[in-house]
């Protein structure tokens, strides 16, 4: 029976891969598809059909290989792990629909071909799955340690100035990054003066503006003065709101404002030469 089905799928390959592109494209979330050209989908498609038909034909390690170098890629995509899903079930129910109505599988086999059927396809959905949900969170592990490599650097945009530019959400975990790079940043760029530039935080809580006056008064510790910027008017109204207290830090509502007053505190200014 297990030769039977593989023949069957083998020489129906054609068929069974515009069926399932047919059904996918009917019955999923159009912003998977969406996400890649059309000659891109078809042929990532084809792909897939033809991995879970290899399973058939290749050894373990061998299928193990190709799954990882598919599973990949297919993240890299976007495709989520309910369309890979999805797209196993729609597998397995265009070949048991076109089977029957082939005659091939009837009332005298139902029952052997069901049973190899799932003895085929139980441990293939398991095998791709893991490896998909394995493949997703060390993609997932490897872009956040890439972020926080590239988060909240200190650029030293002067002698003796620096500055952090500070974009997206802060939680506990990277306000001890950002801590770290402050206090390392201040002392390797010998700043007198850092701005810490919040334009680009989305939300800023009680949480998130302890953080910042926390790092502040670290920065004060070292020798450095600290100043905030980027304070735009829906973030100056949820502090007043909060009551929180930045009595202490200085504060200005963009970033060349920070750099004029930044430039002040260490005795120098901007001025224009005439040519």
């Amino acid at each position: 029976m297990r030769n039977l089905i593989f023949n069957y799928v083998e020489t129906h390959r054609s068929e069974i891969v515009n069926k399932w592109i047919s059904q996918m494209k009917r019955d999923t979330d159009e912003r998977v598809v969406q996400t890649m050209s059309e000659q891109m989908f078809l042929e990532t498609s084809k792909e897939f059909i033809e991995l879970l038909i290899s399973s058939f034909t290749k050894t373990e390690g061998e299928f193990q290989l190709k799954l990882t170098e598919f599973a990949e890629k297919i993240v890299r995509l976007g495709w989520s792990l309910t369309f890979v899903t999805i797209g196993l079930h729609t597998f397995g129910h265009i070949i048991a629909e076109t089977m029957q109505q082939d005659e091939v599988v009837g009332q005298a086999n139902f029952i052997e071909f069901s049973t190899e059927f799932d003895r085929w396809m139980f441990p293939l959905y398991n095998t791709i799955i893991d490896t998909y949900a394995n493949t997703w969170e060390r993609t997932v592990s490897l872009q956040k340690i890439a972020l926080q490599e590239l988060s909240a650097p200190l650029i030293p945009v002067f002698e003796k100035i620096s500055v952090m530019p500070l974009v997206g959400n802060i939680d506990t975990e990277r306000a001890k990054l950002i801590m770290e790079n402050l206090l390392n940043g201040v002392v390797s760029h010998r700043a007198e003066v850092v701005l810490i530039d919040i334009t680009g935080v989305p939300v800023v809580d009680t949480m998130v503006a302890h953080h910042i006056i926390q790092a502040a008064d670290a920065v004060r510790l070292v020798g450095a003065q600290c100043m905030i910027v980027g304070i735009r008017p829906e973030i100056a109204q949820t502090i007043v709101t909060l009551g929180i207290n930045l009595e202490q830090v200085v504060t200005t509502s963009t970033l060349k404002k920070g750099i004029e007053k930044a430039l002040e505190m260490t005795k120098r200014k901007i001025i224009e030469v005439e040519q």
